[in-house]
C-alpha cells in the first residue's frame, strides 16, 4: 500500500505563496511545489499530486493540519485517494521543522460532555507483555492498537510498566467508548494547576479535560504517570470498562505522547 504524507499550507513571512510538501513514511520520496494565494485550490493540488505520483497514485494520503484538510481531502476525492487526517505524520513534520519552526493553534481543552461521563477513573499500570496480550484476544467492542505503538515494535522491555487510565464508565460505558472512538483519542496528560487536571489530545487539534482534581494523592499518581510516560517512549494507554469486575470491556486504546 502506498501511503503518503502531505501538507498545504500559506507559508510563514510570504502571505502571497502557499506551499505543497508531499513525502512517505522514510523521505524516500519528497516532492514539493509553490502557488500563487489566488491559485490556491483544490484543482490545483489535485495536479500537484498527479505530477508527483507519475503512473501511480498513492493509495492514502495522511494530513495533519486542519486548514489543509479539506482542500487535500477534494484533491484526494477527484483522483479516487483516500484521505486520512491525523497526528502521525512524523517524517512530514520532521521535514517542516528543518525549514522553520511548526506551530499549530490549538484550542483550550473542554469538559468531556456530562452525558458521557463515567462513574470513576483511576491511573493503572500494565506489563508490557500484557499490553497487547490482555487485551487482543477478548472480545472489546472498539479495541485500538495500531502495530507501530506494540511495546515489541517501540523495543520496550516486557517487563517495562505502561502508564495508562481506566474510566469505569457504568450504564455510560459503551456509549463513551464510541464517542471516543469517533473524537480518535492521540495522548493524555497531566496538567498542574489549580485544580489539576487530566487533558486527553484527540483528532488533529481537539482537546478535552477528561478530569480535575485537588487531592494530593491524586496529583501524586498523575507525576508517576507522567514520570512512566518518560521510561515508555511516551507510550500508555486507555481503557473504558463498565465497573472493577474485570469480565467486560468497552474499549481500549494504546497511545503515545507526541
Amino acid at each position: 500500500m502506498r501511503i503518503w504524507q502531505a501538507d498545504f499550507y500559506r507559508r510563514p513571512q510570504a502571505d502571497a505563496f502557499w506551499q505543497l510538501l508531499i513525502c512517505d513514511a522514510t523521505r524516500s520520496f519528497e516532492y514539493q511545489a509553490s502557488c500563487l494565494q489566488s491559485e490556491a485550490n483544490s484543482s490545483w493540488v489535485g495536479e500537484q499530486i498527479k505530477l508527483a505520483a507519475g503512473e501511480h497514485l498513492p493509495d492514502i494520503i495522511q494530513v495533519f493540519r486542519p486548514q489543509s484538510l479539506s482542500l487535500i481531502e477534494a484533491a484526494g476525492r477527484s483522483l479516487g485517494i483516500n484521505v486520512e487526517p491525523t497526528r502521525r505524520t512524523f517524517a512530514l513534520k520532521q521535514w517542516l521543522q528543518e525549514q522553520h519552526p511548526l506551530a499549530l493553534d490549538k484550542p483550550p481543552p473542554t469538559p468531556l460532555p456530562e452525558n458521557l461521563w463515567g462513574e470513576k477513573w483511576r491511573f493503572a499500570t500494565l506489563s508490557a507483555a500484557d499490553v497487547e496480550e490482555a487485551f487482543s484476544d477478548r472480545p472489546i467492542p472498539i479495541l485500538n492498537i495500531p502495530e507501530y505503538l506494540k511495546p515489541i515494535n517501540l523495543g520496550l522491555a516486557s517487563t517495562l510498566p505502561v502508564p495508562g487510565v481506566i474510566i469505569y464508565g457504568g450504564r455510560q460505558s459503551m456509549r463513551l467508548a464510541r464517542w471516543l472512538k469517533q473524537a480518535s483519542p492521540v495522548s493524555l496528560s497531566y496538567i498542574a494547576g489549580a485544580p489539576d487536571g487530566l487533558v486527553l489530545e484527540a483528532g488533529l487539534v481537539d482537546r478535552f479535560i477528561v478530569a480535575t482534581f485537588a487531592d494530593q494523592e491524586v496529583a501524586a499518581s498523575a507525576q508517576s504517570f507522567e514520570q512512566r510516560k518518560q521510561q515508555s517512549k511516551g507510550l500508555h494507554f486507555l481503557l473504558v470498562q463498565p465497573d472493577d469486575s474485570g469480565m467486560t470491556y468497552s474499549g481500549f486504546w494504546l497511545l503515545q505522547t507526541e
